[in-house]
């Protein structure tokens, strides 16, 4: 036994050895390089984000995370420090000290620049091929790359690089890649790129280059890549373009491109993804044109004529997007079979729908269109694996197929608009992955089934304006994450059951057959926006439950047989109730005489109502502290250490202390005897959509939070974990959210100055936390704190840490967002994203300058900007500075134009939030006074 532990002792230790021999071949330059590289960035970045932080500086930099060396670890070639949240450039010209260095990448970081040293001193290391500067904040213009002999990629994709691009890299001979996307960059595409005969990739997105595109780019006959989106390009596609003969991908998309759609384009045999939406093409689609492609997307033009008859049989074709133009004719036939994105809506197109089997379609978009006939009877067996499929606004007729329930993956079902008749089959209502169902404006008729509950993931549900009879299934109320409910304009009758109280868009019930008193059960509806029993038959008083729904906006009660007094609402309520004959508004207040002859019984009633009040608080605050005498509050900042959790704790037992409710928590407001003031949020853990993580993983995810520094972000500095829910503890922020100062209060006192600053606050909190890898599940007026009228804080950050989306009924997207603030994708990407977080901020700027809500009148703010023609008409008539002060007017204007492209359709075409940052700032006018 002791000569095997003796011979496996002197086994590891040759081991060791031969690690030490295999670490010491470095030479010391470069291991003295490395040393310092790590004593830099250690110096300047938050110990839990040190990427180096599980080795010593001593240790071979070879077994370092990122660092590549050869074989023999004779020297080093590879470095990359890529999302390790460094801020410091200082450390880039000691890199330069490795004179074998091959590739360099510090994208995702926080660099705000690039040494001169570091040009200077890289420049000549003649093995250098990669740079990549990505997802930074470098700003100024573009340095001159002078050297870099052996260069083929260069990246600064995502930056707020500006000016023009000229010369600065007419030197770099070997260059082969080059990515300047979502910059600030101005002026004439460059020309002047290196060798013309090594260059294959070049990507300028995103950007501000003007006139047209420059023929002197063909003479870069390698190219296989152009991507020139989201700039301001005129003209039309050069037809030189044509002797292209490696080209692959040809991006367009988001200019102001006119002229037709080249034939040429169908020549050449190497192109595979062709995009030129969003600009102002004209004249009719080329024959052809698909026959190698994988991808074509022309949507968003004026294109006219019939779609090509062999437009749909490319052999490679995966996506076609022709929505938004004038086509006209049939669809022609699908002979393709990789096909998984078709999107022909919003066009004049005639005929029936096609009736192909094609397994791989996940995307079907035949919307605003003139088709007529059938809905085809065996679609769900053709088109089995559809995530969307979207019908609305045509000539449809017949009944619905019941193969509509074999669409197992099915997450998007628009039918409305057409004239479809007979019952809602049981079978649709089997699709338990379907989040939204919008089958309304038809003439179905019968009852609805009881089986509705089987949508455990729906999320909206739009039933209004058919024949249905019958009453509201009681079922209805198990559906767990449902928003919006339209039943209106029905012959719907009976009693109306427990609805979910996650409904917040909508209740519509108009236009139905309705009587009795208006139900207690609608008291549960906290998040209600509109409430809609307009023409029914309700009879008796308006209930004061009805004033106590804090988040209601609208309250719709025509035409029916109420009576009574109309009970006190806020003044921000859009309450009608005209068509009630009965009903009589308030009395005026009482004069102070009469006040005084009713003092003395008030003072008894109001004293035996406080002396049983007073007696239940007792009762609350003794079970609380017996509850959790033993609680262990966690602190997250070494700040909060002297304040009593156990008093503040007590707030969450009255639930008048209760500031705010939200989708996921409730905010409760802890006075202390000290007079300091906190937030209490509870988030609720019963819900089956929160992790019940480990203690250790659920601390972890907070202290991660609680490394973040920005004063626009919304941090708890202590926890508390029970079985009942997590209640995190947060500085108190006096001036309540966004929503109150802009929407509730009595005429709105922030002026654009404060809304400005606002805008700006928010947009640094979201850029940093995309730079630290954090997303948003809920952005929204509502989750928007002030710590004073232009000091926003973003609240519910850890929300996206804490689901789990093992333990919800779907995905992510499936609970993200507030009603008007979700981006069109979620409804079939199933994921959340940095691009929908910035939608969600596009609406918010709508908001500020505004002045309206993000759904009003059951309109999405987004979409009714998109309709107004005349930006003035955006602006809010209440702000006075817009009528005095054309600098905040042309400044107001500016931002609208970002809010614009936060809000774009296509999530590829919005800009990240650092980018925002940049644009908000690029808006302000010099004599503009922001405080």
């Amino acid at each position: 036994m002791m000569r095997r532990v003796s011979c496996n002792a002197l086994y590891l230790f040759v081991i060791m050895l031969c690690i030490e021999v295999v670490s010491s071949q470095l030479p010391p330059d470069q291991v003295s390089a490395m040393t310092t590289i790590y004593e830099i960035i250690q110096n300047n970045t938050a110990a839990s984000s040190f990427v180096w932080s599980n080795v010593l500086k001593t240790s071979d930099p070879c077994l370092w995370k990122g660092v590549g060396c050869t074989s023999d670890n004779s020297y080093i070639n590879t470095v990359s420090v890529k999302s390790s949240s460094i801020s410091t450039s200082e450390f880039l010209p000691f890199v330069c000290n490795i004179a074998t260095l091959e590739s360099l990448d510090v994208s995702n970081n926080q660099l705000s620049s690039i040494p001169d040293g570091f040009l200077t001193g890289c420049g000549g290391i003649t093995g250098l091929k990669l740079l990549n500067f990505s997802v930074n904040r470098l700003s100024g213009s573009l340095p001159a790359f002078n050297g870099f002999p052996m260069l083929e990629t260069l990246d600064f994709y995502r930056n707020m690089l500006s000016g023009e691009v000229s010369m600065q890299l007419d030197g770099l001979g070997s260059l082969k890649t080059l990515n300047l996307g979502w910059n600030n960059f101005g002026g004439k595409i460059p020309t002047n790129l290196g060798n013309m005969n090594l260059l294959e990739e070049i990507l300028l997105s995103l950007n501000s280059f003007i006139g047209e595109i420059p023929l002197a780019i063909t003479k870069y006959n390698n190219l296989s890549v152009i991507d020139l989106s989201g700039n301001r390009l005129s003209g039309s596609i050069p037809v030189e373009f044509g002797g292209f003969t490696r080209l692959k991908t040809l991006i367009l998309s988001l200019n102001n491109l006119s002229g037709g759609i080249p034939t040429f384009l169908a020549n050449i045999t190497s192109l595979e993804r062709f995009a030129a939406n969003q600009n102002s093409f004209t004249g009719s689609i080329p024959s052809g044109i698909t026959k190698f492609l994988s991808l074509l997307d022309l949507s968003y033009n004026n294109l006219s004529g019939a779609v090509p008859s062999d437009l749909l049989s490319g052999p490679n074709l995966q996506v076609v997007d022709l929505s938004f133009n004038k086509l006209e004719g049939s669809i022609p036939a699908i002979t393709l079979k990789k096909l998984y994105r078709l999107r022909l809506g919003s066009n004049s197109l005639n005929g029936t729908i096609p009736s192909t089997s094609l397994r791989s379609l996940m995307y079907l978009e035949l919307d605003n269109n003139m088709l007529s006939g059938e809905i085809p009877s065996d679609l769900g067996i053709m088109f089995s694996n559809l995530s969307l499929l979207n019908l609305a606004n045509n000539r449809l007729r017949g009944m619905l197929p019941p193969s509509l329930g074999s669409l197992g993956d099915l997450r998007v079902l628009s039918l409305q608009s057409n004239s479809l008749s007979g019952g809602i089959p049981p079978q649709v209502l089997s699709l338990s992955k379907l989040e939204k169902l919008n089958i309304s404006s038809n003439l179905l008729s019968g009852s609805i089934p009881l089986s509705i509950s089987r949508m455990q993931n729906l999320r909206n549900l739009d039933l209004h304006g058919n024949n249905l009879t019958g009453s509201i299934p009681d079922s209805i109320g198990e559906i767990p994450y449902l928003v919006e409910l339209q039943l209106g304009n029905n012959q719907l009758s009976g009693r109306i059951p427990q609805m979910p109280d996650t409904l917040q868009i909508s209740l519509n019930l108009s236009h139905n057959l309705f009587g009795g008193p208006i139900p207690v059960t609608l008291s549960r509806l906290q998040n209600l926006e509109v409430l809609d029993l307009s023409d029914n038959r309700f009879s008796g008083v308006i209930p004061d439950f009805l004033t106590q729904l804090g988040s209601l906006t609208h309250l719709l009660v025509m035409n029916n047989d109420l009576s009574g007094v109309v009970p006190k609402f806020r003044n921000k309520l859009v309450f009608d109730a005209k068509g009630n004959e009965r009903l009589v508004s308030p009395p005026p207040p009482l004069p102070p005489h009469a006040k005084k002859s009713k003092s003395i019984a008030s003072t008894i009633i109001i004293a035996a109502s406080s002396a049983t009040a007073a007696g239940l608080w007792v009762v609350m605050v003794v079970y609380i502290s017996r509850r959790y005498s033993g609680f262990h509050v966690n602190l997250l900042s070494t700040n909060s250490s002297n304040i009593d959790f156990k008093k503040a704790f007590e707030a969450v037992a009255d639930p008048q202390n209760i500031t705010l409710k939200t989708r996921f928590s409730t905010y409760y407001k802890a006075l202390l005897p000290s007079g300091a003031a906190y937030f209490i949020k509870k988030v609720n853990r019963l819900d089956k959509m929160f992790s019940l993580h480990s203690e250790k993983r659920l601390g972890q995810e907070l202290h991660d939070l609680g490394d973040l520094s920005d004063p626009n972000l919304m941090i708890p500095f202590a926890y508390l974990s029970t079985l009942r829910g997590l209640y995190l503890f947060y500085d108190f922020t006096p001036q309540g959210t966004l929503f109150d100062s802009l929407h509730r209060a009595a005429g709105s006192a922030l002026g654009w100055t404060e809304r400005y600053a606002i805008a700006l606050g928010v947009s640094q909190g979201l850029a940093s936390l995309h730079q630290s890898q954090i997303l948003l599940l809920d952005l929204s007026s509502k989750s928007i704190a002030l710590k004073s009228s232009n000091e926003p804080q973003i609240g519910d950050i850890e929300l996206c840490r804490l689901i789990s989306p093992s333990r919800s009924a779907g995905s992510l997207s499936t609970v993200a967002g507030s009603a008007g603030y979700v981006p069109p994708e979620y409804a079939y990407s199933m994921r959340v994203t940095e691009a929908g977080n910035v939608y969600s901020f596009g609406v918010v700027l709508l908001e500020l300058l505004s002045g309206k809500q993000a759904v009003s009148e059951g309109t999405e703010l987004a979409k009714w900007v998109v309709s107004i023609s005349d930006w003035d008409q955006i602006l809010d008539s209440n702000l006075g500075e817009i009528e005095t002060s054309i600098a905040v007017k042309n400044q107001m204007l500016g931002v609208v134009e970002v809010a614009l492209a936060c809000t774009n359709i296509s999530p590829e075409m919005r800009p990240t939030a650092v980018s925002v940052v940049q644009m908000l700032l690029n808006s302000r006018q010099t004599d503009i006074e922001i405080s």
